[in-house]
């Protein structure tokens, strides 16, 4: 193996070269128009473009990628994550062209990417299953008198599908029908088939994962599993290793049943078995995913083992150099899943140029595996994962500190990210005490995420000291003795004194006082703080990050999970206030504008009806995930400024009301 071609792009694409790399072995971008300027594209030895916008003219096209591997030479291809990861028929096609699949067998991935046939061997083999009606339902009619055998709720699941895509919840027979519909349209989108199976749904478990390795001499080991149950959508959100859950006698039990399926299918390469747990411990299989996972960088910390590099070692030949008794689990890791998505908005999608990309610095407790620079774009046409955060700790609790501490000294402006809310997740008490299902976010965060509604008055008066702080430095403003001045907060007035001592300045509120030690300089994105806190107050302190964004006499201010908007009036400019224009009132909604960028796939009202707030006006499908559009009035619809088909910017509009 001389030149790998990777058939991907972003994050992952950048981590199998790396991999590659380690072991002598160049590497080979392709990429599509949208990708041209890329990260993944610029790092490669080699890069070849493949042309179109969509994955369907790209990342999806074998021809496409096929011939990419011809053009530029190269004898071996890895997959990734997605796209054409897990298609038989792509690494069949691969191998008939005598190139080298970094994977498993084609067959041992058309076994398990056929959910139906995967429980049935599964069963087969001892491994316990989810009750289901084990057959393709050809309607919504066929799929509600399954549905009702079964009893609700029910999942409807894409028989070829994974990452949440073709997956919907069906409580009752109308959203079984409603639910069918719209799980084939996103099946035949992401993965080019639209079958969809109906199976029990278990509410509030967990979903815990094994990953295991297999080479081609008959050897195949597990190396712990992974706790994966902070969901929102099926997409995992933030995932650990190992699980708080687990007990010894699980894991072995666990680990020997994912064996079980891999050896009884001949798998070769890596591979994870996922199953859902129950508060019991009683565990069933959910899907086997014949390809390296996102989270696999916790196992990599955990087990000390490099699961790129070990694909491309046995993809050449390679057996494994060791067994199962020699696997030994070390530590805890965490990864939180970096995406362009607006959390305050429902998690919708967003694209734009990254103005600013400032993480924190990687070292032996921290790395970043990202797909993007300062300066490159979150793309409309694809997944909105930009980049993985990953820690580790000698224990879940200095862990799950680090992670936290890492969100807080993240800085990312343009397109709007889930940095926010990540770090609120990861502070979050229940969280932090392990009792994880996959409702949590749903029960924790029902109304959605509002970073500036937690009532936490004192992390308000912390952030406005730091906002004190900043506009005092800015303004080279530093009085030694106690001076008054004046916060704005979100119009209220909020009157505090303040001096400057040795560097530090102290901040009190009526009788709290805050006091903070920084090497802060104007301009800066992150502030780094020595931080004193009053007693009583429910902070720590200690040494804080915070995210600093200054407009004039504005300041935006972001820690742990929580972000305030300041105006800060020194006593000089104490007279501004009083100028200072106040927040016009809502006039009331007179027209529906599009959240976020994407495709309009259907339209469903019509100018001149009448609609009702929350009733459904249209899809937009926008990173291969369909988003319901809702009317958020009351009203007569005057006219319509759009037309299913149309790609939408956001912000365009879509109608207005008379």
């Amino acid at each position: 193996m001389k030149k790998l071609l990777i058939a991907n792009r972003g994050e992952i694409a950048c981590r199998i070269m790396r991999g590659a790399k380690a072991l002598g072995i160049r590497s080979v971008a392709v990429y599509s128009d949208a990708d041209a300027e890329a990260l993944h594209a610029r790092v490669a030895d080699e890069a070849v473009c493949i042309g179109g916008l969509t994955a369907a003219e790209s990342y999806l096209d074998v021809g496409k990628i096929i011939a990419a591997c011809k053009q530029s030479g190269a004898d071996a291809l890895h997959p990734g994550y997605g796209f054409l990861s897990e298609n038989s028929g792509f690494a069949a096609a691969v191998e008939e062209a005598g190139i080298t699949f970094v994977g498993p067998p084609p067959e041992a991935i058309r076994l398990m990417g056929d959910k139906l046939e995967a429980k049935r061997i599964a069963a087969e083999a001892g491994v316990p299953v989810i009750p289901g009606r084990p057959e393709a339902m050809e309607s919504a009619d066929a799929a509600a008198e399954a549905a009702a055998d079964i009893g609700y709720p029910v999942l409807l699941k894409a028989q070829a599908g994974g990452g949440g895509r073709g997956m919907r919840i069906a409580r009752d027979e109308a959203e079984c029908r409603a639910g069918f519909e719209q799980a084939v349209r996103e099946a035949e989108a992401a993965f080019a088939d639209g079958r969809v199976f109906v199976e029990k749904y278990l509410e509030r478990p967990r979903h815990i994962e094994v990953q295991i390795l297999a080479d081609g001499h008959g050897s195949a080991v597990h190396l712990g599993e992974r706790e994966c149950s902070i969901q929102r959508r099926y997409q995992k959100v933030i995932e650990e290793a190992p699980s708080p859950f687990v007990t010894p006698e699980m894991r072995i039990e666990m680990g020997q049943a994912a064996v079980s399926l891999a050896k009884a299918i001949g798998y070769r390469s890596a591979g994870t078995v996922e199953f859902v747990v129950d508060a019991s411990g009683s565990f069933h299989l959910l899907e086997m995913n014949t390809r390296l996972q996102v989270e696999h960088p916790i196992t990599e910390w955990i087990a000390g083992i490099d699961l790129v590099q070990w694909m491309l070692r046995i993809a050449a030949g390679e057996a494994l150099d060791f067994s199962q008794e020699d696997v030994e689990l070390k530590g805890w890791s965490m990864e939180a899943r970096i995406c362009a998505e607006d959390p305050e908005r429902d998690f919708l999608p967003a694209a734009g140029r990254l103005v600013r990309w400032l993480p924190p610095a990687a070292g032996p407790a921290l790395r970043l595996d990202a797909g993007v620079e300062e300066g490159d774009e979150a793309s409309v046409y694809y997944d909105s994962l930009i980049a993985k955060l990953v820690v580790y700790g000698q224990d879940r609790n200095q862990a799950a500190a680090r992670l936290a501490a890492a969100l807080d000294n993240f800085a990312v402006e343009g397109p709007a990210t889930n940095v926010l809310f990540l770090a609120s997740l990861a502070r979050h008490p229940r969280f932090v005490a392990g009792d994880l299902t996959t409702a949590f976010i749903g029960e924790e965060y029902p109304e959605g995420f509002r970073p500036g509604d937690d009532g936490n008055a004192a992390l308000t008066q912390l952030l406005g000291a730091v906002t004190v702080m900043a506009q005092d430095r800015a303004a080279r403003m530093t009085p030694s003795g106690w001076t008054e001045s004046v916060l704005l907060a979100d119009g209220e007035e909020v009157r505090l004194k303040r001096k400057w001592e040795n560097g530090c300045v102290s901040v009190r509120f009526g009788r709290r006082i805050y006091r903070l030690e920084s090497g802060w300089r104007p301009f800066e994105p992150i502030a780094r703080c020595k931080v004193r806190v009053p007693n009583g107050a429910g902070l720590t302190g200690g040494e804080m990050f915070f995210v600093v964004q200054r407009d004039g006499l504005g300041v935006t201010v972001s820690h742990a999970g929580a972000k305030r908007e300041f105006v800060y009036l020194p006593p000089r400019s104490a007279r501004l206030k009083g100028r200072m224009a106040a927040r016009p009132a809502h006039l009331g909604v007179t027209v529906l504008n599009a959240p976020m960028p994407g495709v309009l796939t259907q339209l469903r009202v019509e100018e001149g009806e009448e609609v009702k707030t929350g009733q459904e006006i249209g899809v937009i499908e926008a990173m291969k995930m369909e988003n319901s559009l809702r009317s958020p009035r009351d009203g007569h619809i005057r006219q319509i400024a759009v037309s299913p088909g149309d790609n939408l910017e956001t912000n365009q509009l879509i109608l207005r009301y008379e």
